[in-house]
């Protein structure tokens, strides 16, 4: 494929651009939050006390070597581990509240589909623990799995899907309580490279599509670049965030970008952030 000339690529602007622009709300607030973990050898200490504002509506990749606490931050913000000080405050409330009343959906590396229900059936899973109505949400259920790009596998069970599609349906499931956030950790992780890609252009457009507020956990560069609006670089011994860095390109974001001279520029940079080489002001 070809890299597409610089003009032909629409609205890019530069990264440190001083352009002022209206705020957005703050969906999720991290307020020096810190977490430490007592292993057989002592503690362990996965995050120093970080701060973060996730803004309503954008899409933040969180990056870094094995072991620097992006997991450990994406389970505090889904309310799944406590922080040892600090707090994480998502609309005012506690990610675990915000859970319960369906407001948080997740997805994770493993689909986890149940392998006994079709793909509808689990789609509507998260309906059932929340005491609402199946019946009332069939035409929101029918929309998802349409957005998703499965129409007529909807009475299909996961041993019949390949894994791009599995996680397709966990994308669906864990949009269909029509959360205010959406929480994801390596949900591409196990594809191939040519199948990822696909699926980071699916996400793009799914994610276009309901302007859910949106946290990813990825390993890739390429994946953060192309699918976020600001890269959070962490590194570890203890878990910290680096360097916070805005990517200028404007969307929608197409296959062409993926060999873009600028798209190949930002990877460059943001790897030599992970290496401790990040740009000052």
């Amino acid at each position: 494929m070809n890299a597409l000339p610089a003009r032909d690529y629409p609205a890019l602007e530069p990264v440190d651009s001083r352009e002022t622009r209206p705020q957005p709300p703050v969906d999720l607030i991290i307020d020096q939050a810190g977490k430490t973990f007592e292993t057989a050898r002592g503690p362990m200490v996965a995050l120093a006390p970080i701060s973060l504002k996730v803004a309503k509506g954008s899409f933040v990749a969180l990056i870094g070597p094995s072991g620097c606490g992006k997991s450990t931050l994406l389970r505090m913000a889904a309310g799944l581990e406590q922080p040892d000080n600090g707090a994480v405050l998502i609309r005012g409330k506690h990610p675990e509240q915000f859970r319960r009343e369906g407001e948080l959906g997740i997805a994770f590396q493993d689909a986890a589909l149940l392998p006994w229900r079709s793909v509808f059936r689990n789609i509507a899973f998260p309906l059932q623990i929340l005491g609402r109505s199946v019946k009332a949400h069939t035409d929101k259920i029918h929309e998802l799995i349409e957005l998703v790009g499965l129409k007529g596998h909807e009475d299909s069970l996961p041993g019949q899907l390949s894994g791009g599609m599995r996680q397709r349906v966990a994308i669906a499931r864990s949009l269909v309580s029509d959360p205010s956030v959406l929480l994801l950790d390596e949900p591409f992780g196990a594809l191939d490279q040519i199948l990822r890609r696909t699926m980071n252009v699916e996400l793009q457009r799914i994610w276009a599509a309901r302007q859910t507020t949106t946290i990813l956990v990825t390993h890739g560069i390429d994946e953060a670049v192309f699918l976020a609006d600001e890269v959070v670089v962490m590194q570890a011994k203890p878990g910290r965030i680096a360097e916070i860095i805005k990517i200028p390109f404007a969307r929608p974001r197409t296959p062409e970008l993926f060999s873009h001279p600028h798209f190949h520029a930002l990877c460059d940079r943001l790897m030599a952030s992970l290496h401790g080489e990040g740009h000052t002001e």
